[in-house]
């Protein structure tokens, strides 16, 4: 099982949080089976090519695919590293759970349909691909249905992290968090909560602008990486000085 070799092999392992799971619980698991199932859905083609050109139609996909798979890949360790830290597993935790999973599966096709129609544009820019082709995949005045059913997904995903790290805070004396945890902690609050507000910033866009902004509220999402950046720098430093104070 990944989640076995990852934890044997500490990889996310955090200076200033201590481990309090080391053991995946069934709801991990499950949550597994339900992100492999995610990663089958986006799958290219299931069917080995039979002819060359088929091959290449199947690799003109692997951009999209590589894409869609990071964004879950990322999802994924996130969902890895909570039950790491924290060893929550009650009734409030399996419900989250279940519903991020829910999400994940209702987002997978808005998230395949998005980046197969951004990476085929450059492709058909390139002549990789047929341009006509990729721009008939969606009409200009359906552009911002997409984008609000891709940032909802996005909002609910962050979310569901947004709550999962709420009630992990509010749990911060009964697992015993110390200083540096809580600040851990709250970054991960505040990275969940700048990421639902960069989707909400998308929708208004949308909701605004119409079609002729739909492009501005795709682009707005190169801001994740700064924001993230920013507040991980913060809040990294805050907990770096927490735990040194704690040594003393």
């Amino acid at each position: 099982m990944l989640r076995n070799k990852l934890i044997n092999k500490k990889v996310g392992a955090e200076p200033h949080f201590n481990w309090r799971s080391h053991e995946p619980v069934r709801l991990e698991g499950f949550s597994d089976a339900v992100f492999a199932f995610a990663v089958t859905l986006l799958v290219v083609s299931l069917e080995v090519p039979k002819t060359f050109d088929e091959l290449l139609e199947t690799m003109r996909g692997f951009l999209a695919f590589g894409l869609c798979f990071s964004l879950l890949i990322w999802i994924w360790y996130n969902q890895y590293l909570f039950f790491r830290r924290y060893a929550l597993n009650d009734g409030y935790v399996f419900a989250l759970n279940a519903l991020l999973i829910f999400v994940v599966l209702f987002y997978i096709y808005p998230l395949k349909f998005l980046f197969t129609f951004l990476a085929n544009i450059p492709m058909g820019l390139l002549g990789w691909s047929n341009l006509d082709d990729s721009l008939k995949m969606i009409r200009p005045e359906q552009t911002p249905t997409l984008m609000i059913i891709y940032s909802a997904g996005y909002l609910l995903v962050f979310f569901v992290m947004f709550l999962l790290y709420l009630h992990a805070y509010s749990k911060r004396n009964f697992i015993e968090l110390n200083a540096s945890e809580v600040i851990v902690t709250k970054s991960d609050m505040q990275s969940s909560a700048l990421n639902m507000g960069i989707a909400l910033l998308s929708i208004l866009i949308v909701l605004i602008g119409g079609a002729s902004a739909s492009a501005w509220a795709g682009w707005i999402y190169c801001l994740v990486g700064p924001a993230a950046t920013i507040n991980g720098a913060i809040m990294g430093k805050k907990a770096k000085r927490a735990a040194e104070l704690e040594t003393q």
